[in-house]
C-alpha cells in the first residue's frame, strides 16, 4: 500500500478493501524495484534450499514419483519464508502451489516421524497437498480430488483418495472455525441451465485451449529466456522481479488514468483473485459493450506475461491462482461478447466460472478436481453440464501440453507404482507358476562316482544343480561349476565322490511364494534351486526354479506397469507349470 498500489480483492480474501479506495500517495517508481527486491531476498532462500524456487506443486509430484515421497524437513520453514519475499512484494503467483509443498513437506516429515515405508510417507504427502489446498481455497472435496488427480496426466492415485478425503475435511474445518466460512468468489445466486448456449460453451472450450496452448509457451519461453541472464540460479528471481515491475507498472498508471483510481490494482500482481471476480461479477469501474470485452481480454493477455515473469524467473509462488484467473478472465470477455451479439439474457459470470475450471482443467489435466472445484465456488451445481462439455473439449485439445513437467502419463509410468508392482507380483506369484517340471534329469547318491558325475555333466548340460538323493531323502546337492573344476583335474576325479562335492540343500516348494524363493537362491549363491514335494521318504523333485525363470517373472511385471512399448524385443513367455523338458 506505501507504494500506492491497490490491490484487486476477491469477496472472500480476508484482507479485503472496502471499495477498492485508496488514499495514500501513489509512488510508482517504488514499484519497479519492490518486487525485485523480494525475488532477490526469496532467491537467497533458495541458495541455501534449492527445492523452494518456483511454484511447488511440480516438486511435491516429483518428490512422489521419484523419491520415494521424501522431502526435505527444512522445506516446511523455507517454503514459506521465500514464499513471504515473493507474494508479499507483489510477485505475479499464488499462493496455492506453496501451500500444496508446505503441504507436502509436512505429510512426508509425518511418515519420517512414524517409520513408515515409502508407499505410506506417498500417501501422506499427497494428503498433506490435499489440506493445504483446501484450507487456502475452501474447497474440500475439490482440493482432495485434486491432490490425487494432479500426479497424472491421464489417471489419478486412488489409494490415496480416502486419506486425502480426510485430510481436507480437518484442514477446512480448523479454518473455518478460526476465519468463519465464507466463499473465495461472489457470483450470482443461481445460473439457470439454457440447453441452446451449450454450443456456445463448446466454442468457449476451443478458444480457452488455445490460450491455454499460448500460455504454456509463454512460461516456457520465459522461462529458457531468464535462464540466460548473467548470475547464478538464484538471483534469477530478482530479474523476474525487477522486469514485472517495469511491465506492470506502465499498465497500471495508464488504468489509473483511464479508470480513476477504484481499478488501479487491475490484478496483475499477486494471485489475481480479484481480477476473476471482476470478471464473474463486474465492477463500477469496468467499461461497458466492447470496450469491456477488450479490457478484460487485454487484462489476461497482461496477466499472462505477468506471471509467466515470477513463475518463470523461479519465485516461490504457485501458478494455480494465476491459472484460475487468466481463465476467468477469458471467460468473462467470452460472455460479454456472447451477451452482446447472441442474447442479452447471458450471465458472463458463469462463462467466467466455466472459463476458470476448463483453462486450469485443462493445462493442469485435471478435469474431475476443476468440475467440482468450480461447483464448490458457485455453491451449487447448476454449472455442471456446461462445465462437463468444456472440460471435455479442453481436455482433448490440451492432450499433449501440460503445465506441471513432473506429472506422468498414469500409474503405470510412475517409478513409485513400477517397484511396488514389481514387489507385489513376487509377493503373489508361486514357484509352481514360473517353475519348469521336467521328468529327465541328474540325481546324485552320496557314493556316485567322478566319472559318473562327469557323464551326467555332459547329458544334462543344461543342469547346474544336481540333487543328491540317500535312502529315499534329500541330503544336498552338487553345483555343476564344482563337477567342471572336477573335470580340469584328473588326478583328483580318481578318488572324489558325490559325498566330496556335496552342500547341504537348498529346495523350494511349488507353494513357496517368488520371493521368499529368491531371497534363497541369492542367500545361497546358486543359479538354480530344486523344487520338491512330499515329506521324508516321499520327498520327490518335480522340477527346477532358476534365475532365468525370475528374470522373466521380473520383466512380465515391468511389462505390466510400463507397457509393451517400452520394451525393444518380446521376450518368451514365461512357462507356466507347463509338463515340458529342457533339452539333452
Amino acid at each position: 500500500d506505501f507504494v500506492g498500489y491497490v490491490p484487486l480483492r476477491a469477496h472472500g480474501e480476508s484482507a479485503a478493501v472496502a471499495a477498492l479506495e485508496h488514499t495514500g500517495s501513489t509512488l510508482p517508481w517504488l514499484l519497479l524495484i519492490v518486487p525485485a527486491v523480494g525475488g532477490l531476498l526469496s532467491g537467497l532462500v533458495s541458495r541455501f534450499v534449492p527445492e523452494v524456487a518456483g511454484g511447488g506443486a511440480d516438486y511435491a509430484i516429483d518428490a512422489f514419483h521419484h523419491h520415494g515421497g521424501f522431502i526435505r524437513r527444512r522445506v516446511i520453514w523455507a517454503k514459506p519464508l521465500a514464499s513471504f519475499f515473493t507474494l508479499g512484494t507483489g510477485g505475479a503467483g499464488g499462493r496455492e502451489g506453496p501451500t500444496m509443498m508446505i503441504g507436502a513437506a509436512v505429510g512426508s516429515g509425518l511418515g519420517r516421524a512414524l517409520r513408515l515405508g515409502a508407499r505410506e510417507r506417498r500417501i501422506l504427502l499427497v494428503a498433506g497437498m490435499a489440506a493445504g489446498i483446501s484450507a487456502v481455497f475452501r474447497t474440500p472435496l475439490g482440493a482432495a480430488l485434486l491432490a490425487v488427480e494432479v500426479l497424472y496426466r491421464d489417471d489419478f492415485e486412488s489409494d490415496a483418495l480416502v486419506s486425502c478425503i480426510l485430510a481436507s475435511v480437518v484442514s477446512y474445518s480448523i479454518v473455518i472455525s478460526l476465519y468463519g466460512e465464507s466463499t473465495l468468489l461472489a457470483h450470482a445466486p443461481r445460473f439457470p441451465f439454457t440447453p441452446s448456449h451449450l454450443p456456445l460453451y463448446a466454442l468457449l472450450a476451443v478458444f480457452i485451449a488455445a490460450m491455454g496452448h499460448i500460455t504454456l509457451r509463454v512460461f516456457a519461453g520465459m522461462k529458457h529466456l531468464l535462464a540466460k541472464l548473467p548470475g547464478p540460479a538464484w538471483v534469477r528471481p530478482a530479474w523476474g522481479g525487477l522486469f514485472l515491475g517495469i511491465w506492470v507498472v506502465p499498465l497500471i498508471v495508464l488504468a489509473s488514468h483511464l479508470i480513476g483510481t477504484e481499478g488501479q490494482g487491475l490484478g496483475l500482481l499477486g494471485g489475481g483473485y480479484g481480477a476473476a471476480q471482476t470478471a464473474i461479477t463486474g465492477a463500477s469501474w469496468l467499461p461497458l459493450g466492447w470496450i469491456g470485452v477488450g479490457f478484460l481480454f487485454a487484462l489476461a493477455i497482461a496477466k499472462i506475461i505477468a506471471s509467466s515473469l515470477t513463475i518463470g524467473s523461479g519465485g516461490s509462488a504457485g501458478d494455480f491462482a494465476p491459472s484460475l484467473a487468466i481463465g476467468g478472465l477469458l471467460g468473462g470477455a467470452f460472455g460479454r461478447a456472447a451477451q452482446i451479439l447472441i442474447d442479452p439474457s447471458i450471465d458472463p459470470g458463469a462463462f467466467a466460472l466455466v472459463g476458470m475450471g476448463a483453462f486450469y482443467g485443462g493445462i493442469a489435466h485435471v478435469p474431475l478436481s476443476a468440475l467440482v472445484l468450480v461447483c464448490e465456488l458457485a455453491g451449487n451445481y447448476d454449472l455442471l453440464v456446461p462445465l462437463m462439455l468444456a472440460l471435455g473439449v479442453s481436455i482433448v485439445a490440451m492432450r499433449r501440453r501440460t503445465l506441471y513437467e513432473a506429472q506422468v502419463s498414469s500409474q503405470r509410468d510412475s517409478p513409485s507404482h513400477r517397484e511396488g508392482a514389481i514387489l507385489g507380483a513376487f509377493e503373489t506369484t508361486h514357484v509352481r507358476d514360473v517353475m519348469e517340471r521336467v521328468h529327465d534329469f541328474g540325481v546324485f547318491t552320496p557314493t556316485t562316482s567322478a566319472a559318473e558325475m562327469l557323464t551326467a555333466l555332459a547329458r544334462y548340460d543344461w543342469q547346474d544343480t544336481f540333487p543328491v538323493r540317500e535312502a529315499e531323502r534329500m541330503v544336498g546337492l552338487v553345483r555343476a561349476d564344482a563337477l567342471r573344476a572336477l573335470a580340469a583335474d584328473v588326478a583328483l576325479a580318481d578318488r572324489t565322490s558325490a559325498s566330496d562335492l556335496m552342500q547341504p540343500g537348498v529346495f523350494v516348494r511349488p507353494d513357496d511364494t517368488l520371493r521368499s524363493a529368491t531371497e534363497r537362491l541369492m542367500a545361497a549363491g546358486l543359479r538354480e534351486l530344486v523344487v520338491v514335494e512330499g515329506e521324508g521318504v516321499e520327498t520327490r523333485v518335480v522340477g527346477f526354479l532358476d534365475e532365468d525363470h525370475v528374470t522373466r517373472r521380473t520383466l512380465a511385471a515391468l511389462t505390466h506397469v510400463s507397457g509393451p512399448h517400452r520394451t525393444q524385443t518380446q521376450m518368451p513367455a514365461v512357462v507356466v507349470s507347463g509338463e515340458t523338458s529342457r533339452p539333452e
